[in-house]
């Protein structure tokens, strides 16, 4: 499997507790492809419809399907980090990420943990 950065996969994230994002959600890939390749874990920000969120927030990132691939918006949640096992990604993505899009999550990602 070669899980790349930028790409976005639907994942199952349960089981969750409290606040965190459940069930099947896509998640975009934020880690590097060098450790991506290594037999660690996938760091990913969750990822929602566009349709469930009604108002924007310095802490989110609103994506149309033409900047991703995807079927509908969706809203990158730079606040929801996760890091995953390879083994809850199926084989192929279901969209990637365009190079503009990723360098605004990038730096809402920065915003919310501070660096």
């Amino acid at each position: 499997m070669n899980i790349q950065r930028g790409e976005i996969y639907f994942v199952n994230l349960n089981p969750v507790q409290g606040r965190e994002q459940a069930g099947e959600r896509p998640v975009l890939v934020l880690s590097i492809d060098a450790i991506n390749r290594l037999p660690l874990v996938i760091t990913v920000v969750v990822g929602t419809k566009g349709a469930n969120i009604l108002r924007d927030y310095p802490t989110m990132v609103r994506v149309p399907p033409s900047e991703s691939g995807l079927t509908l918006e969706t809203v990158f949640l730079c606040f929801q980090i996760r890091s995953l096992d390879p083994k809850r990604f199926p084989e192929t993505p279901a969209g990637k990420l365009s190079e503009q899009m990723m360098l605004l999550v990038e730096a809402t990602t920065r915003y919310c943990l501070g660096l």
